[in-house]
C-alpha cells in the first residue's frame, strides 16, 4: 500500500492512519478502527454534537456595514458560548 502522489505521509504513516492506530482529537486515546478517527462511538458523538451547536465555526470578517463596536460584541457573545475544558 502506498501513499497517492498528492499525499506527503509515507507509507509508515498511511499504515497508521488506515489501521487505526492515533489519537482520538476528542481525549487523545488511542483510536479505534470502527470509530476512526476517534476511540468510540462517545467521543464520535461528543464531535458531532459541537458541530451541530456551533462550538466549531470558520472565523468571518466583519460586514462593510458593521462597525467595530457592532462586531466586538458579536465576537465576545460566540466566545462566551465556547466550552471551558
Amino acid at each position: 500500500m502506498s501513499a497517492p502522489a498528492n499525499d506527503n505521509r509515507s507509507d509508515k504513516d498511511l499504515k497508521t492512519a488506515l489501521s487505526g492506530h492515533g489519537k482520538c482529537p476528542m481525549c487523545e486515546a488511542p483510536t479505534v478502527t470502527d470509530y476512526r478517527p476517534f476511540c468510540s462511538r462517545r467521543c464520535a458523538d461528543l464531535d458531532l454534537s459541537r458541530w451541530l451547536n456551533g462550538v466549531y465555526a470558520v472565523p468571518a470578517r466583519p460586514d462593510e456595514d458593521m462597525d467595530e463596536a457592532d462586531f466586538d460584541a458579536m465576537v465576545d457573545e460566540v466566545v462566551l458560548k465556547l466550552p471551558r475544558d
